[in-house]
C-alpha cells in the first residue's frame, strides 16, 4: 500500500468544518431540550426517558450509515451525501422543535416535542457518523491525532456558539418569558439561527473538501474485496462479533464517559435551578427559571470553549505522555469538575467547575477515535466507527431507563446527586483507559525504531 500524502492544516480544518455546524445544533439541543420539554409539562424524573431518543437513534442510525457510506461512491463522493442529507433534515427539526406548542391539536405539545427530538437526533446522527470515518480515510496514522484534535476544536467552537446564543439574544433584548406556546422567543430564535449555521458549515465541507475516489482509495488502503462491498446488512452483525480487542476495551471507557455526560446534559439545568439558586415550584415559566437555564447554557459554552482550546494541546500531550495517559488525565479532571458542582452556589462557581469538564470533553471527542482508528481493518472504517457508537449510545440508554428511577427513589428528587455520580463515572473511565491495548501507538513506535535502525545502518 502506498503512503497517504500529508494534508495541510487548512485542508484538515475544511474536512471537519461541517462538524462545527452539527455541534452548534447539538449544543442548542443539549442546553435547552430539558427546559423546552419541562415547559410542555414534563416532570424532572421523566426527562431521562425523553432523552432516550438520542442514543436509541444513534444506535440504529450510525451503524447503518457507516455500513452504506463504506459502499457509496457518487458525484458528491463517499461520505458527503450523508453529511448533506443529515444537515437538511436537522435544520428542519431545529426549526420545528421550539414550535411544538403551536402545533398541538390532536396530540399534546409534549408528545410533538418528543417526536421532533427523535427526528432531530436521527438527522444529527446521519450527518455526524461519516465525519469520524472521513478523518481516518484521508489522514495517515501520523496525522490522525492532529486531525481528531482539530475536529474536537471545531466541535468546541460550534458548541460555544450554540450554548451562548440564548443568552446573547436575551442580552440584545429578545424576550425571555414563555409565550402562550410555552417557549421563550430567545430560545426560538436561537434554534432558527442554529439551523442556518448548521447548513452553511456542512456546505463548506461538501463543496471544499476532497475524498479519494475508489481507485486512489485502494492504493492507500489496500484492495477491498468485492464480495465484502456487496454484503448486506447481515455484515454488520458479523463485523460486530469480530470487533478488534482495542474496541472492546475502549467500550468500558466509553460506557463510563457517556453515562456521565448524559447525566450532565439532562440534570444540570434542574440541579442548578434547585440546588444552587433554590428555585422551587413551576419555575420554568418564570424569568428567574429562564435565567437559570441561560446560566447553564453559558456554563456549557464555557466547557466547550475550554475544550476547543485544550483540543489543540492534545497532539502535543499524546506525543509526550502517550494517548492513554493523556485521556486518563483529561477524564480525571472532568470527574473533579462535576463533583465540585455539589459545592456551587453561584454562577461563577459553576463556570469554574466547567473547566475540568471542558478538558474531559475535548479528550472524549478525540482520543478514543485516535486509539481506535489504528486497529480498524481497511475498508471497514465507516462500519466500525458506527459500531463503536454502540458504546456511546448504550450507556445513555441505561441512564435514560434507570436514571429517573434512581433520582426519584434513591436521591429523593435531588438532581444534584446525579451530577455527583457522573463525576465518579468519569474518574472510573480514567482508570479504565489505562488498561486499553493501543496497537496503533505500538506500531508507530516500531516503525520509528525501524526507521532509526535503517538510518544507522545506512550511515
Amino acid at each position: 500500500m502506498a503512503a497517504k500524502p500529508l494534508l495541510t492544516t487548512g485542508q484538515i480544518i475544511t474536512m471537519s468544518f461541517g462538524f462545527m455546524g452539527i455541534q452548534c445544533g447539538f449544543a442548542l439541543q443539549n442546553a435547552n431540550t430539558s427546559r423546552i420539554l419541562q415547559s410542555f409539562g414534563a416532570n424532572v424524573d421523566q426527562l431521562p426517558a425523553f432523552w432516550l431518543v438520542a442514543p436509541i437513534m444513534g444506535m440504529i442510525v450510525q451503524p447503518l450509515i457507516g455500513h452504506y457510506s463504506d459502499r457509496t461512491w457518487n458525484r458528491l463522493g463517499r461520505r458527503k451525501p450523508y453529511f448533506l442529507t443529515g444537515a437538511l433534515l436537522s435544520a428542519l427539526a431545529l426549526i420545528l422543535l421550539p414550535n411544538s406548542g403551536a402545533m398541538a391539536g390532536v396530540f399534546p405539545a409534549l408528545w410533538i416535542g418528543a417526536a421532533y427530538v427523535m427526528i432531530m437526533d436521527a438527522s444529527f446522527n446521519v450527518a455526524m457518523e461519516p465525519f469520524r470515518a472521513l478523518v481516518a480515510d484521508n489522514l495517515p496514522e501520523s496525522q490522525r491525532a492532529k486531525g481528531f484534535a482539530i475536529q474536537a476544536c471545531l466541535i468546541g467552537i460550534g458548541a460555544v456558539a450554540g450554548s451562548y446564543m440564548p443568552s446573547i439574544l436575551a442580552w440584545l433584548g429578545v424576550s425571555q418569558t414563555s409565550g402562550p406556546n410555552g417557549v421563550a422567543d430567545n430560545i426560538k430564535y436561537s434554534f432558527y439561527i442554529g439551523s442556518t449555521i448548521f447548513i452553511i458549515a456542512i456546505l463548506v465541507t461538501v463543496l471544499r473538501s476532497k475524498e479519494y475516489p475508489p481507485e486512489e482509495y485502494e492504493r492507500y488502503h489496500g484492495h477491498v474485496d468485492e464480495k465484502q462491498q456487496k454484503a448486506g446488512l447481515g455484515e454488520i452483525a458479523k463485523d460486530f462479533l469480530k470487533m478488534p480487542r482495542t474496541m472492546k476495551q475502549l467500550g468500558l471507557v466509553q460506557f463510563f464517559s457517556w453515562f456521565a455526560m448524559f447525566s450532565m446534559w439532562v440534570f444540570t439545568s434542574p440541579a442548578i435551578a434547585s440546588h444552587a439558586f433554590g428555585l422551587t415550584g413551576d419555575y420554568v415559566h418564570t424569568k428567574a427559571g429562564n435565567n437559570a437555564g441561560n446560566i447553564v447554557g453559558n456554563a456549557f459554552g464555557i466547557y466547550n470553549a475550554i475544550g476547543a482550546v485544550y483540543a489543540l494541546c492534545l497532539t502535543w500531550m499524546a506525543r509526550r505522555l502517550g494517548r492513554k495517559t493523556t485521556h486518563a488525565i483529561s477524564l480525571f479532571a472532568g470527574g473533579i469538575g462535576l463533583i465540585s458542582i455539589f459545592f456551587v452556589h453561584s454562577e461563577w462557581g459553576l463556570y469554574y467547575a466547567m473547566i475540568g469538564v471542558g478538558i474531559a470533553w475535548a479528550s472524549i471527542l478525540s482520543m478514543p477515535y485516535v486509539i481506535l482508528s489504528g486497529c480498524i481493518p481497511a475498508g471497514k472504517m465507516g462500519i466500525y466507527m458506527g459500531i463503536f457508537n454502540f458504546f456511546i449510545t448504550l450507556p445513555q440508554i441505561v441512564n435514560g431507563v434507570f436514571g429517573g428511577w434512581i433520582l426519584k427513589h434513591l436521591y429523593g428528587g435531588q438532581s444534584i446527586y446525579s451530577i455527583v455520580m457522573a463525576g465518579f463515572c468519569l474518574i472510573a473511565a480514567a482508570i479504565s483507559v489505562l488498561f486499553v491495548y493501543d496497537g496503533g501507538a505500538i506500531r508507530m513506535q516500531q516503525e520509528k525504531a525501524g526507521f532509526y535502525a535503517a538510518e544507522r545502518t545506512t550511515s
